[in-house]
């Protein structure tokens, strides 16, 4: 079916365009008028429409497709997501029930497990407010024009001397830009480097947002089997030895939570140097490691300049910032600079302020020695808490880093059953084969910690046997 909300109007201020028409496409399918396939306008049409650069569109739409709202369809162009729920249909219930529709969507609490959410509970909030208030009371007529399409520089300058010290990443604030999240991020990659069917290494399970941003470019996702020591390079050089980018997550393999070793580190950068690919290193939880010091990111072993670091500040921090940021070999910065101009991916100067006086003076540091402390508290308490209650019918995956861990089941059910079951609870699992790429990474269900407290563990695994146990049981 073809697109049917009313038309897109444009507004001032300092909403991005590319924000704008994503919040604008994002609230036709939450509320229904958009329904699960049907098909959005292409790019090229709605750019003209709207008298903007078609890259504005572009990542309008990558950052739905990254989000899981549309799904390139090729020939059928962008389509709503086939996966999503009819939420017309419910809304057609609810009217039907004569219940009052809200002025306004309901802020949605956490659920338990979700995977991603540090903890919001262990936040200094008076902190922040207070920041967020100095840097209120001190916004200059400058600080309101447009911002640098690259980021606030004294944010860029803490980033970089927080990585030399926390990740041994050595770089200098021109090579750092900051981006619209992770999503974001990968958006701005995809519109710098790549064009339509050029081969991406992807590790085998992946992250799927990730690999959904790809597909929808029109890329060729070049599948790479994970083992205990990571992605197996050397099938990658078998499969596409001349592929243009590998996409890999070495510190903490998502979602396996293995490193990625030492030899395969090298033997991944002596390839792209070798083939002039480009290796996006995703360093989500790297800073989350429970034995020992964080692994050093793989950008401090980039000799030829193959990396493209990739961190995420909603991890460490809290999501609602939608930031994160890329660090570009020497080479690329001028091409990425381009990027963004032409595309109009700036991103708001505020809250960039507010996490550089964070930063430089000390509290980001501090912040992250706490949640080392308290993740690997919350980690231990969860896995105990399943093995309490579920016994021997679950093996519990507990790898030394991340921010999340893998509950095996002893069931012949499928892991997409149990979520099922423990989403209908009222619980954010994953099930682990829902990120495999092609069959064989196995069952299990992904569980979030870091936003569980230890307190509550047993009660919420209790919960969770609720919810799936007569599913086991089935299944035994």
């Amino acid at each position: 079916m073809a697109y049917s909300p009313p038309p897109l109007m444009l507004a001032g201020g300092k909403t991005p365009i590319h924000r704008q028409i994503y919040d604008h496409f994002r609230s036709a399918i939450t509320t229904g008028q958009l329904r699960p396939g049907d098909r959005l306008p292409s790019a090229r049409s709605l750019a003209q429409q709207l008298s903007v650069a078609r890259g504005t569109v572009d990542t309008a739409y990558a950052m739905l497709t990254g989000e899981g709202y549309v799904v390139s369809r090729r020939a059928l162009g962008t389509i709503v997501s086939p996966h999503l729920p009819s939420l017309a249909a419910r809304r057609a219930a609810t009217e039907r029930r004569d219940a009052p529709l809200p002025l306004q969507p309901a802020q949605r609490e956490p659920r338990p497990f979700q995977l991603g959410l540090p903890a919001l509970d262990a936040f200094p909030r008076k902190l922040w407010s207070r920041l967020v208030a100095r840097e209120a009371r001190a916004l200059s007529a400058a600080d309101m024009a447009y911002p640098d399409g690259a980021g606030y520089w004294p944010l860029r300058e803490a980033i970089a001397a927080y990585l030399a010290v926390g990740r041994g990443a050595i770089c200098s604030a021109r090579q750092v830009v900051i981006t619209s999240g992770y999503q974001g991020a990968l958006g701005l990659i995809i519109r710098a480097l790549l064009k339509p069917k050029d081969k991406v290494w992807f590790e085998d399970p992946c992250y799927h947002l990730a690999r959904a941003a790809f597909e929808a470019a029109g890329t060729r996702i070049i599948p790479v089997p994970v083992d205990a020591e990571g992605m197996r390079v050397s099938e990658g050089i078998a499969r596409a030895p001349d592929a243009r980018l590998a996409v890999v997550t070495p510190s903490h393999q998502s979602p396996l939570g293995v490193a990625l070793s030492l030899p395969r580190r090298l033997s991944l950068l002596s390839w792209a140097a070798e083939a002039r690919a480009i290796i996006v290193e995703d360093d989500y939880d790297g800073e989350f490691h429970y034995a020992g010091r964080p692994l050093p990111a793989l950008k401090s072993l980039d000799r030829g300049g193959c990396v493209i670091y990739a961190g995420s500040l909603s991890k460490v921090l809290f999501p609602g910032l939608r930031l994160g940021y890329l660090v570009l070999p020497d080479d690329l910065a001028d091409a990425f600079e381009r990027t963004i101009r032409n595309s109009d991916a700036r991103i708001a100067t505020f809250e960039q302020r507010v996490v550089a006086g964070f930063m430089t003076e000390g509290h980001f540091a501090r912040h992250l020695k706490r949640m080392r402390s308290l993740y690997a508290e919350r980690r231990q308490a969860l896995a105990d808490a399943l093995k309490n209650v579920f016994g021997d019918r679950v093996i519990v995956d507990l790898q030394p880093g991340g921010m999340h861990l893998i509950a095996r089941f002893a069931s012949l059910r499928r892991d997409s059953e149990l979520a099922s079951k423990a989403e209908a609870a009222g619980f954010a699992v994953e099930p682990l084969s829902r990120r495999a790429i092609r069959p064989g990474c196995g069952d299990g269900l992904l569980l979030g910690f870091t936003n569980v407290a230890g307190q509550d563990a047993q009660r919420l695994c209790r919960r969770l046997a609720n919810a799936i146990g007569e599913t086991l049981r089935a299944g035994a």
